[in-house]
């Protein structure tokens, strides 16, 4: 009989990822499901991206890179991060790799057994497995309706034990879609040089972003030696499949961090990177469009979900989720389920996210105008039933 790591065995699989295959099964056996369930731009990836890879493949661009990326895409990541971000970082800071795996590598290589890291609550799925999966321990800090879906520096500060290593934060913000205001990325900032702690900032909602300013923690006076920044392509430039994004660390993190890159996947994707370095480095017009259309679609479910007495949200500043709370008896996971088997669309149960996302469900304006109006329509028909 097969024996298995308990570090695999504590964790579950992701609820997201199985959601995503659920609607897949279904749709293969010819049922028609309106998902609003996934986090993936229903976009197109731009001409150039694409042509930039094609023209890859046809040079031979097909070998191992360094594995940091390679250069071109490592200057263009560095001086996108110093111009727009305002992080001093050079080429040298930046590793290339799918922004998912730039997580678990950060916590691999900065969490020992025993270590504590600092997670958001409600906050994305795969935080607290990653670090579980480094032998840590995940800490929930709650950041729930209250707070804006922001956690304050007074609610980290007292989550805080002396095997507190890890900070991470997220802005915009999976699930709530909120923005972190400079006034509270600066008291979080400020908290973690005093406590001694590295913050890992989640920036790949940054573009997708609606109402205030996006702050970087590294960008800060004095937090660049202590901030892990992960980035990348998938949801700005409509690359989910290409598996691309980057880290930025100071050089004594990075040090360490690139060496479990170097005993995992090696190097990303050649050719990707070519395309990588389109991205940045090309027109911002298709990025300008889909942003835009997600705004309007950000309004669009915000009139719809407020026709059902039974949801109330707070109005999302960036990303592509609304995250309602829910009036009714019962766990969200039964909820979803039902809305699932009953109005056949997909939702994902607040649950996912933390207990205090528990209550809630994630709807993703990621789908068309017709799809959101028809989605929300008869998650309404749903819970108008219940009692």
């Amino acid at each position: 009989m097969a024996r298995f790591a308990k570090r695999v065995l504590s964790i579950e699989s992701s609820p997201t990822v199985r959601i995503s295959e659920l609607v897949t099964e279904m749709k293969a056996r010819g049922e028609k499901v309106v998902s609003l369930a996934i986090g993936e731009p229903d976009f197109p990836t731009p001409a150039h991206i694409v042509e930039a890879a094609k023209k890859a493949l046809d040079d031979g661009y097909t070998k191992y890179t360094p594995a940091p990326g390679i250069k071109e895409l490592r200057e263009a990541i560095a001086e996108k991060s110093q111009k727009e971000n305002k992080i001093p970082a050079k080429p040298e800071n930046v590793i290339v790799a799918p922004t998912k795996h730039t997580l678990f590598l950060t916590c691999m290589a900065l969490l020992d057994r025993g270590d504590e890291a600092l997670i958001p609550d409600p906050g994305w799925v795969s935080y607290g497995p990653m670090v579980t999966l480094a032998g840590a321990k995940p800490v929930p800090v709650r950041a729930a309706d209250e707070d804006g879906f922001v956690p304050s520096a007074e609610t980290v500060a007292a989550a805080i034990t002396p095997r507190t290593r890890l900070l991470m934060l997220n802005s915009p913000s999976n699930p709530g879609g909120s923005v972190y205001s400079r006034d509270a990325m600066r008291a979080l900032a400020d908290l973690a040089a005093d406590r001694d702690l590295i913050v890992v900032s989640d920036e790949i909602y940054e573009k997708i972003l609606y109402d205030g300013e996006h702050v970087s923690p590294a960008s800060l006076d004095g937090m660049f030696d202590r901030t892990v920044t992960v980035h990348g392509f998938s949801k700005t430039y409509a690359m989910t499949g290409w598996r691309l994004g980057w880290l930025v660390a100071p050089t004594p993190l990075f040090k360490e961090i690139v060496k479990v890159q170097e005993h995992t996947i090696t190097c990303a994707t050649a050719f990707a990177q070519k395309a990588g370095v389109a991205a940045l480095r090309g027109p911002t017009a298709p990025l300008d469009a889909m942003v835009a259309e997600f705004r309007a679609r950000r309004d669009l479910v915000m009139k719809e979900v407020a026709k059902i007495d039974r949801l109330s949200t707070d109005r999302p500043s960036g990303a592509f989720y609304v995250f309602p709370k829910v009036d009714v008896r019962g766990d969200s996971a039964t909820l979803c389920e039902r809305i699932l088997k009953e109005a056949s669309v997909a939702v994902t149960p607040g649950s996912a996210f933390g207990v205090a996302g528990e209550g809630h469900i994630r709807i993703s304006y990621a789908a068309s105008r017709e799809t959101i109006t028809e989605g929300v329509r008869r998650i309404g028909e749903v819970l108008a039933k219940l009692g």
